[in-house]
């Protein structure tokens, strides 16, 4: 019986001791588990200063949130264009998460890249949205942030009082009084700013008129290429015609750096410029309520230029990677983002109480019955046309003549066709 007894003792105290070691692993496990520290990622974007700032207080509250850190390092467009693709194709590579613009960017370089289905609801935003970003297998290669509205021309509200001015709704208004009447106040150079640095942003203001002379159909027919709509079409002709006058009559300034242009629209040199919304963010605004903005008179349409976050394929760390992107697509990442001002939300479940009055204003713009938002157009088509769209617009706005459009139009038909076919 003592034997039974011993025996029995011993098994207990075995099991015992198991359960020791079991638990003591596991304790062992948690606390070394939570005390190693995460893997910090690293985000490339084009991003810096007042931008930077906003966008790495939504990165706080993320390593707030999950212990993650992110290091941001801002690009130019070119490195990101050009230098990061080569990066991307040969690992290893130190960049996890990519924020970008192009859509054909994100195109060209999926072999690269991560897709995006299971971090993100594509029911959480407008199709128009999703769908440039997802192939026709069904693969989300990236995740949209944010959304950079392009609603028309700013202007500082005390300099149209001051001067007697009024905000156009007819075209005729605007080429006939308003260009005419901003140039007759002393000290102003010329009426419209013109920003530039490597052809950007005198496409956007080319897209505006595009879509408020021609009508947003035909700035998505330009997209598709040829097949759709010819560059030497007489409706893009009456566009840039139109646009050439204005050149010709000095209504427009020399181009020169646009953050530049911006502080001396402020100054009273110009009285307005053609840009996106963002420029409410920038310390060029001194006063951002004396800051407004006029859509071109009579357009069915607006151009918006979204913000994506992409995965690289051999990111060094996957699955904080995942969760960061999941964090940028949501409702509280943009929630803070648009509340800095300068940015729409892509997400639909963000408040409209989230925006300032002036990004209020926009977003109201944008969302009126028969308003339709089209994407960038050079962003849109991407590749060599968009540098040829770059450079054939600064030749247009050096030169401006018939002669020049002429020219300028061939051009960008053959750059079309070489690259999007007949």
């Amino acid at each position: 019986m003592s034997k039974k007894l011993s025996g029995i003792s011993k098994t207990i105290a075995a099991i015992v001791l198991i359960i020791i070691i079991i638990v003591a692993g596991v304790l062992v496990y948690f606390y070394y588990g939570s005390t190693q520290p995460k893997p910090t990622l690293t985000v490339y974007a084009l991003w810096t200063g007042t931008e930077q700032y906003n966008f790495e207080q939504a990165l706080g509250n993320f390593t707030q949130n999950t212990g993650i850190n992110v290091t941001y390092y801002g690009q130019t467009t070119e490195n990101l264009l050009v230098s990061v693709p080569q990066q991307l194709a040969n690992p290893p590579y130190d960049v996890d998460v990519i924020i970008a613009p192009w859509p054909y960017w994100i195109s060209d370089n999926s072999p690269y890249l991560t897709t995006v289905n299971d971090v993100v609801t594509e029911s959480d935003f407008p199709a128009n949205i999703i769908n440039p970003v997802k192939d026709e297998s069904g693969n989300l290669w990236a995740a949209p942030f944010k959304l950079s509205g392009k609603p028309g021309f700013w202007f500082r509200d005390s300099f149209f009082q001051d001067n007697g001015l009024t905000v156009p709704t007819t075209y005729d208004e605007f080429k006939n009084t308003l260009l005419p009447a901003i140039k007759a106040v002393p000290g102003v150079e010329q009426a419209i700013a013109s920003g530039d640095t490597v052809g950007w942003p005198l496409s956007d203001t080319a897209e505006g008129f595009i879509i408020g002379l021609g009508g947003y159909q035909l700035q998505l027919d330009l997209e598709k290429g040829p097949s759709a709509r010819n560059w030497t079409d007489p409706q893009v002709e009456n566009v840039f015609g139109n646009l050439t006058d204005l050149l010709e009559a000095g209504y427009f300034s020399t181009p020169a750096d646009w953050e530049a242009q911006l502080a001396k629209l402020w100054d009273g040199k110009y009285g307005i410029y053609w840009q996106g919304s963002f420029i409410t963010t920038l310390p060029e605004i001194q006063d951002v309520n004396d800051l407004d903005f006029f859509p071109f008179p009579g357009t069915n349409g607006v151009s918006g230029s979204v913000d994506y976050a992409v995965i690289t394929k051999d990111a060094p760390h996957l699955n904080e990677a995942k969760q960061l992107v999941q964090y940028l697509a949501g409702a509280d990442a943009q929630e803070i983002m648009v509340g800095q001002g300068g940015f729409l939300a892509t997400n639909v479940n963000v408040p409209s109480s989230a925006y300032t009055t002036i990004d209020k204003k926009v977003v109201a713009f944008m969302g009126e019955p028969g308003m339709t938002i089209v994407p960038d157009l050079d962003d849109t088509i991407g590749g060599q046309w968009q540098q040829t769209f770059w450079d054939q617009l600064k030749l247009l706005w050096t030169s401006p003549s018939t002669s020049t459009m002429n020219n300028v139009l061939e051009a960008l038909q053959t750059a079309a066709i070489q690259q999007q076919g007949p």
